[in-house]
């Protein structure tokens, strides 16, 4: 019997001993490297437009019988890309700018605010909109961009993975320049 109290006490003993306290770490996320970049030039006698793009991301073209001048600009490292749309614009515009409008404002269901900024470029003929959906969207930014007359193009930036505006807002915000750089460089060839 004592033999069987001293074993609990040693127990006791070890245990308590044994005990530290512990604090839990706050949630926190993966620092993300963002790479150095320079831009590019994508231009093709195939395509009708021509952009600058980051050198971190590749070009994929995504040509079909219908849509020969859809191209995904990739970024491998973040699992990210913006998915690029061309139609051509054929006494269509209304119709096409309503239907690229509309397909943004179907993030509402997830997003907190979608806010508009508009861009003119006069002197080239290329005017345009930026979407950025705040919240934990399936897209954070997207684009339209238009003579009005003859070319649209549309854009939208997706991430292969669960949206987390918190986890993912630095390569948003990264990626978000690219898409200003390749508005702001867009340029639409002469239709023939």
């Amino acid at each position: 019997m004592r033999t069987k109290i001293c074993f609990m006490l040693i127990l006791m003993a070890l245990s308590l001993s044994g005990c530290e306290s512990y604090t839990p770490k706050p949630i926190g996320y993966f620092r993300i490297e963002l790479p150095e970049k320079k831009y590019v030039t994508f231009e093709s006698e195939d395509y009708p437009y021509s952009f600058e793009y980051a050198d971190v991301a590749k070009i994929q073209e995504k040509k079909s019988k219908d849509d020969p001048y859809w191209i995904d600009v990739v970024y491998p490292d973040f699992r990210g890309r913006i998915y690029c749309s061309y139609k051509k614009v054929d006494g269509n515009f209304q119709e096409i700018s309503e239907d690229s409008r509309s397909f943004v404002y179907k993030h509402t269901v997830k997003a907190d605010n979608i806010t508009e900024q508009p861009y003119v470029d006069d002197e080239r003929k290329v005017y345009g909109m930026l979407y950025e959906l705040q919240g934990n969207t399936a897209s954070a930014v997207q684009f339209v961009l238009t003579d009005s007359v003859n070319h649209f193009f549309r854009g939208a930036l997706y991430f292969n993975t669960v949206p987390n505006q918190d986890s993912l807002a630095p390569v948003v915000e990264y990626v978000k320049e690219d898409i200003i750089h390749l508005v702001e460089t867009m340029r639409f060839k002469a239709v023939r």
